[in-house]
């Protein structure tokens, strides 16, 4: 049986982007190939570190470092996956993504979901209420530390794209583009 290539697409942007909606509307569009998708947030490490928000010295678990990512069992999971031949695409989605050099080369293609500052804390808000936190709570972290860790570690990365594509845009155009590429790289991949 002749081997198949199996296409790697990285999505990085903020919290409350759009990337979990971007990679699962990805994979019910693509529903005739074998697709994964690995979300990093499901990949914390189970003792995360500690910090000190920059203005008010509150003391934060920190879900919002790359040193909170479990990027060891993460990376061996990948692996597993690209190496075993059985999906034709594997989606890999987090914010902190491009901070890992070896999963960013590994990519065919990297996208990054922007978004507005205050949209983005609006859904990510909603999100973690929605968990069992309390609004103070979600606000309080986010406007101490999150919006800081953004600027630190998030938003450089859009560099590192292919294409960044805006999440608050009505319409389908990114995402046409997106998976038009994407059909076309498996039909080059894999011919008849």
């Amino acid at each position: 049986m002749e081997h198949r290539q199996t296409l790697m697409i990285g999505i990085g942007g903020g919290s409350g982007s759009g990337k979990t909606t971007l990679s699962l509307k990805l994979k019910e569009r693509l529903s005739e190939y074998r697709v994964a998708i690995f979300h990093m947030d499901k990949y914390y490490k189970s003792v995360r570190p500690l910090a000190k928000a920059p203005f008010t010295n509150q003391i934060f678990e920190d879900f919002n470092h790359p040193d909170a990512v479990d990027i060891e069992r993460l990376t061996e999971d990948y692996n597993h996956a690209v190496h075993n031949g059985k999906y034709d695409i594997i989606i890999i989605e987090g914010f902190l993504l491009y901070q890992f050099e070896s999963l960013r080369n590994s990519l065919h293609l990297k996208l990054f979901v922007d978004c507005p500052a205050d949209e983005r804390m609006l859904r990510r808000n909603r999100w973690f209420i929605e968990k069992g936190h309390s609004e103070e709570s979600v606000l309080q972290e986010y406007l101490q530390l999150v919006r800081y860790r953004h600027d630190e570690y998030v938003e450089p990365t859009r560099w590192h794209a292919d294409l960044v594509i805006n999440s608050s845009l009505k319409g389908n155009q990114g995402f046409k583009v997106v998976t038009d590429w994407v059909l076309a790289r498996l039909e080059e991949n894999n011919p008849a």
